[in-house]
């Protein structure tokens, strides 16, 4: 008896502990999450902070699964010079290469690059907020963690502004219910923000002054630096059109000037290009060349798979090769290829920018259509169907490419600027003599030299996706011609087809703004214009 209401006088004070202590087991601590009043504690919560943003934002934007591609192709889809063999699947080809697009037919999509960008942006102002007051980082730490935070803001910024137009700038973390409904800035105002941001990483930053591929692929002043430049030789164009072309010269020559970087060169046996080792195939085969990738997205196998080897043949390959799935997702269009000057340009040469045949074990040749060689990934392709092979955003070239255009519209033609453009061709143009391009170029006028700039723009950065945002930042769309290939003519984009004979309009050179978003949203006001 005796011990049977001990086990009850035990039961009833476990039960009244239980009561009593009830509040305190409802209030719970989520054990998978920090608050920004957790976090922020150690050095390591600062570059956890950081280390995240190369992963979320701007850098999402060149992921991709085998169908759609990656988002940052949708500009070029736009300009139509290339197509996708899943687009009857992935409607936001069709619609945009159709210019049927609008904020409801591809709400999905631009909603996902929306949202993408502007988690980049939140993470990327949690960080630029808590970093000063982190315990026990130097300040050289404190800096370039900051310069790095802000380098990715104005990046998730650069692609927000140029797509979208006026967009909501937000510069504090979102900790309260408060203030969720953000209007659109100005695009001016989307600019003075990137513009500082980068003007702080480049100046007060105290980044590494090396290439990222020997800076641990971290971001280095290069990088900054080349970002900066491009954002200046945008705003010198349309919409904005102020003249900052001085300062975009000014960055791209602190990249050049620096010594960080260079061409990755052809090599030669007897004076001729051994093909197989040309400059473009040690770039394909290398992992992010550590003079020429300024900025580049890593892979890893096993942690994150790169998908662009499954796009560098058509669907019809996968029986030949090791992955189960395989897409076109990027094939260049007839009137695209017409561009090069076959005779003339090694990117136009069979297995160096792209390819369109394969040889099998029997000896057996197949055909296919045109499609992205620079992604072919040996092992990936054969054995392994898993690539860590990492991805170029911007390229040396793209510097030169900047310096020469910029350099020109500041001071006019000179021999530096003719240097900068034939660098680049020259590589290109492997039979001609350096000296006669340079002396050719040189000979031309402001504009004349300038278009020659946009002509190497098209050819040279095909897989820096920039095509679409050179279209609208210059107003003009280039157009080849069957009867002459390699030949390039500039024309006024707004009233031209694109090669799915669909008329660009004003309209078209902003996308709309995903309605998902102004739902949620209704201080982002009005539509763009036209959709």
């Amino acid at each position: 008896m005796k011990s049977n209401m001990k086990k009850i006088s035990v039961i009833l004070a476990l039960t009244g502990l239980v009561c009593f202590s009830c509040e305190d087991f409802l209030d719970e601590v989520p054990k998978n999450q920090l608050s920004a009043e957790q976090n922020f504690t150690l050095p390591a919560h600062a570059y956890n902070a950081v280390n995240s943003l190369y992963r979320n934002g701007a850098p999402q934007l060149f992921d991709g699964g085998v169908y759609f591609g990656a988002e940052a192709i949708i500009g070029n889809y736009m300009s139509g010079f290339f197509d996708n063999e899943y687009k009857g699947q992935e409607v936001h080809v069709q619609h945009a290469q159709q210019l049927t697009l609008n904020g409801n037919n591809l709400n999905g999509f631009l909603g996902g690059i929306w949202d993408d960008l502007y988690r980049g942006i939140s993470r990327a102002n949690n960080a630029i907020k808590y970093i000063p007051t982190t315990p026990d980082l130097t300040d050289a730490e404190r800096n370039k963690l900051l310069a790095e935070a802000k380098f990715f803001r104005a990046y998730a910024y650069f692609y927000l502004v140029r797509m979208f137009g006026e967009v909501p700038v937000v510069t504090e973390p979102y900790e309260s219910p408060t203030d969720l409904y953000a209007a659109r800035n100005s695009i001016k105002e989307v600019y003075n923000l990137i513009e500082e941001d980068l003007k702080f990483a480049v100046n007060e930053g105290g980044l590494a002054e090396t290439s990222m591929a020997n800076n641990g692929s971290r971001i280095t002043k290069g990088a900054a630096a080349t970002l900066l430049a491009d954002v200046y030789l945008t705003m010198s164009g349309y919409p904005l059109r102020e003249d900052r072309y001085a300062d975009a010269a000014a960055m791209a020559e602190s990249v050049i000037n620096s010594g960080a970087y260079s061409l990755t060169q052809h090599d030669r046996a007897g004076g001729n290009v051994v093909l197989e080792n040309s400059a473009y195939n040690k770039l394909r085969k290398g992992d992010a060349s550590a003079n020429e990738y300024v900025l580049y997205h890593e892979y890893a196998v096993g942690i994150s798979d790169n998908a662009y080897p499954q796009w560098s043949y058509p669907v019809s390959m996968a029986q030949h090769v090791a992955y189960a799935l395989t897409n076109g997702a990027y094939q260049p269009v007839r009137a695209f290829l017409l561009g090069y000057d076959s005779a003339k340009d090694l990117r136009a040469q069979e297995k160096q920018y792209f390819h369109t045949t394969l040889t099998l074990g029997d000896g057996k040749v197949v055909t296919f259509e045109p499609s992205p060689y620079m992604w072919h990934d040996d092992n990936a392709i054969f054995e392994t169907a898993s690539s860590g092979k990492d991805v170029v955003m911007y390229s040396y070239s793209d510097v030169l490419l900047i310096a020469a255009e910029a350099k020109a519209r500041s001071q006019g033609v000179s021999a530096v600027t003719a240097d900068y453009l034939a660098q680049v061709r020259g590589r290109a143009y492997w039979k001609e003599d350096m000296a006669q391009i340079r002396n050719g170029l040189a000979s031309l006028s402001t504009e004349a030299f300038v278009e020659e700039v946009w002509k190497e723009r098209y050819r040279e950065l095909v897989f820096e996706f920039s095509l679409w945002f050179d279209m609208i930042r210059t107003r003009k769309y280039p157009e080849t011609s069957a009867s002459k290939p390699g030949e390039i003519t500039f024309v006024e984009l707004v009233g031209h087809a694109n090669n799915w004979n669909k008329v660009f309009e004003e309209k078209h050179l902003l996308f709309p703004i995903p309605e998902a978003e102004r739902q949620r949203n209704p201080s982002l006001g009005a539509q763009n214009p036209g959709y």
